[in-house]
């Protein structure tokens, strides 16, 4: 089993910055992707970033070029930069991890970002 703690999130005005850290414990040996979701109120739950093992990583394009996804792999921890937040990007975000990319396994409890314009 594995457990993943979302820690950072809060309030930011637009064109700010924020970091949201996703810190995983448990049997991770497993886990080869993780991950970032982001849920707005109404609306269903979309994938923000991914990343695997190997550095591979990709974004969703209305994030491109603002947002930054990274871990270290010694603190068992998967971060989001978020440079340049938009209103638009208020959202509880969830971190996820997997063996495979998309085939989610675990998830955390979120944390809220709003971004004040």
């Amino acid at each position: 089993q594995v457990q993943l703690v979302e820690s950072g999130g809060g309030l930011v005005q637009a064109g700010g910055s924020l970091r949201l850290s996703c810190a995983a414990s448990g049997s991770i040996f497993n886990i080869n992707a993780m991950g970032w979701y982001r849920q707005a109120p109404g609306k269903q739950r979309d994938w923000v970033a991914v990343i695997l093992n190997g550095g591979y990583t990709n974004y969703l394009e209305s994030v491109k070029g603002r947002f930054t996804i990274s871990r270290d792999n010694a603190k068992k921890t998967v971060y989001l930069q978020m440079n340049s937040p938009k209103p638009e990007d208020t959202a509880v975000y969830y971190c996820t991890a997997g063996n495979r990319i998309f085939s989610w396994e675990y998830w955390g409890q979120g944390t809220q970002v709003t971004v004040s314009s």
